[in-house]
């Protein structure tokens, strides 16, 4: 038998502690008890059992009950261990039991779990198995606080072996720890289970269920059971929604968080949170907007995660003035949201606001982590700014203290690699104290391709053949450079084994939200769009009006060995371009056109973008790979080093 080790003598004053007289009744002597743990008063109801034997002679189990609750709120380890020795001492000396007692006895392992002494709680349960399920729960629950799911999972077993019919705690519980381990089949048995008891099952049983087929990737198994649902409620919009999300089935979880909405069923935080995060994805603005709405009408004060959610959105749609400006109405912040704030800047080619931002960061007391220095040097990469990005890098370090890992590194050489420093680079990549990743690889790949070093491309494409084989990243790359350098011949194998490995280049895709709906434009694509007679209409006007004032087609971003007049035919397709004339047509006259893409935009697109903002006076905010573009007036805020 487990006796746990403790003090048998305690040193309590009679002046701090009221002396109860053994001959009360045992009544009076349980009241008091509930009173006293009732109020967290520990010390005086542990005294009043240890002073009066005959309280276990004829013991309320109601009044042990709230003596243990009490323990477990104030998370007393001691005062619980006390009790319990008394119930050991008393064990033999009365008929009843109350260590089987499934109340105490559950109370009793849950004190043991919340105090991170689970060993114990499974002595305590295994002195005398109970057939209650309350008993088996608490253990269950116990390892699941500790995040011993494959115990849990085991524990959950061997209830059902022993013929304990789990009621709605035991099947939260078994699901929770089938989702944390991915154990679908188990899930799927524990499912049988739940179907078998009917309508005893409740709400939170539904979405754990939910929530484990939508973890396990079970989309079509999560649309079913919300199908099926009796019931529904936030938490389960929540589940589907989420699912929707995970899978990239963004616009149909704008779709059913509208349903909820018409339904009636409200929202949380949680709700809003998840859809924020799928509006940065695809840059959904005026999705994002509306979200925005839902929170200034919401009763409760959001909490910090919506708010951060709501910066990532609006940094990540490049709207950097809203994004500042709930930045600055934000009363709590933490270092995400700093960090979200930090790279929305760097992204958006605003260094100069950046810079200021982590000096705020640092005069407001919070502490600088991994992530903001990545946010740092990636922005100084794409600044062209190589001194400052040195000196963050060394700062990190030195004046922080935080160890540089693979993601720092891989900043710092394509800082050096941009700005034509691609020796000093390579001395990083040797000096790195861990092996390179194929991220870092791929920087300096890119670096030749801007500097044009072919030898040194194709010593560093064999590298990352090696590391990602199935990568067309790489050979789309590689081929560029060959392309760019005219050796048509060295383009045509690096496309023979592209074909030999079962690869295909990404194509060129771009998207554009306009009200509700969201369109999508391949390069090469259907032509459609490019046949109506209002494209023709637009396109013919544009075209003449920009190169009266100097633009030309710059064919040099097609990278094929065909003649001009094709190369232009090519350029032309685009699929930003596509997207402008599009939102040229559909939107109103000095709106902005905000356009998403895929891939990297091309030198000529570019150039073209600048001279349709200045033609049109138009913004035109075009979210590539690697940052955003805002033209206007014929300039871009990347300054033309991107």
């Amino acid at each position: 038998m487990f006796l746990p080790a403790i003090c048998l003598s305690t040193n309590i004053t009679a002046t701090s502690t009221p002396f109860i007289s053994p001959q009360k009744p045992t009544q009076t002597a349980s009241n008091l008890l509930k009173s006293l743990s009732k109020s967290g008063k520990l010390d005086e109801a542990l005294h009043l059992i240890e002073s009066n034997p005959s309280c276990l002679n004829d013991p309320n189990v109601d009044a042990y009950s709230s003596f243990l609750h009490s323990c477990i709120s104030k998370k007393s380890l001691h005062h619980g261990q006390r009790l319990y020795l008394q119930l050991l001492l008393s064990k033999n000396k009365t008929h009843q039991n109350l260590l089987q007692n499934p109340i105490i006895k559950s109370k009793l392992i849950t004190l043991y779990t919340v105090c991170g002494e689970i060993d114990e709680a499974r002595r305590v349960f295994d002195d005398g198995k109970s057939s209650d399920e309350a008993v088996w729960v608490a253990m269950a629950i116990g390892y699941s606080r500790k995040r011993l799911f494959r115990e849990c999972l085991e524990l959950y077993c061997e209830m059902l072996w022993q013929c304990v019919w789990p009621s709605n705690f035991g099947f939260s519980t078994a699901l929770k720890a089938c989702s944390e381990l991915g154990e679908v089949g188990i899930g799927r048995m524990v499912h049988a289970q739940i179907v078998k008891a009917g309508d005893e099952v409740d709400q939170v049983v539904f979405n754990s269920l939910l929530r484990l087929y939508n973890q396990c990737g079970c989309f079509d198994d999560v649309v079913k059971l919300f199908d099926e649902m009796p019931q529904r409620n936030v938490v389960t919009w929540n589940s589907l929604i989420d699912g929707l999300v995970k899978r990239g089935q963004l616009f149909e979880g704008f779709r059913l968080f509208r349903k909820m909405q018409v339904e009636g069923t409200g929202f949380s935080w949680v709700t809003l949170t998840t859809v924020l995060s799928a509006c940065a994805k695809v840059t959904a603005i005026y999705s994002g907007k509306e979200v925005h709405a839902q929170i200034v009408k919401a009763c409760g004060k959001p909490d910090v995660f919506v708010l951060n959610s709501l910066v990532d959105m609006y940094a990540k749609c490049g709207e950097m003035d809203y994004c500042s400006r709930v930045f600055g109405m934000m009363g709590s912040k933490d270092v995400t949201t700093y960090n979200t704030v930090l790279k929305g800047y760097t992204i958006s080619g605003c260094m100069a606001e950046a810079i200021k931002l982590f000096d705020e960061l640092i005069n407001s007391g919070y502490y600088p982590d991994e992530v903001t220095f990545i946010a740092l040097l990636s922005g100084c990469s794409y600044s062209g700014l190589l001194n400052e990005g040195k000196i963050f890098f060394e700062r990190m370090s030195v004046e922080f203290g935080i160890k540089p890992t693979l993601e720092h590194y891989a900043c710092l050489v394509d800082l050096l690699g941009r700005s034509g420093k691609i020796k000093e680079a390579l001395e990083v990549v040797k000096r790195m104290p861990m092996k390179p990743s194929s991220s870092i690889w791929g920087s300096l790949l890119n670096s030749c391709r801007l500097h044009k070093n072919v030898s040194l491309a194709e010593l560093i494409a064999a590298k990352l053949f090696e590391l990602e084989p199935k990568n067309p990243g790489n050979y789309v790359m590689l081929s560029n450079i060959y392309a760019k350098a005219m050796m048509w011949e060295s383009v045509k194998n690096v496309r023979k084994l592209m074909e030999n490995e079962g690869l295909q280049k990404e194509p060129g895709c771009s998207w554009m939200q306009i009200k509700h709906r969201v369109h999508t434009f391949v390069a090469g694509g259907s032509s459609s769009f490019r046949d109506t007679e209002e494209f023709r209409k637009v396109w013919n006007e544009l075209m003449e009006t920009m190169e009266r004032i100097g633009y030309v087609p710059d064919t040099r971003s097609v990278l094929h060995d065909v003649n001009d007049e094709m190369k232009t035919e090519w350029v032309c397709g685009h699929s930003e371009r596509l997207a402008t004339m599009f939102g040229l047509i559909h939107t109103g006259s000095g709106m902005p056109i905000r356009i998403t893409k895929n891939i990297r935009v091309c030198l000529d697109c570019h150039i073209w973008m600048k001279y349709v903002s200045k033609v049109t006076n138009r913004l035109i905010i075009l979210r590539d790979t690697n940052r955003f573009h805002h033209f206007k007036q014929g300039t871009c805020s990347c300054k033309d080093y991107w």
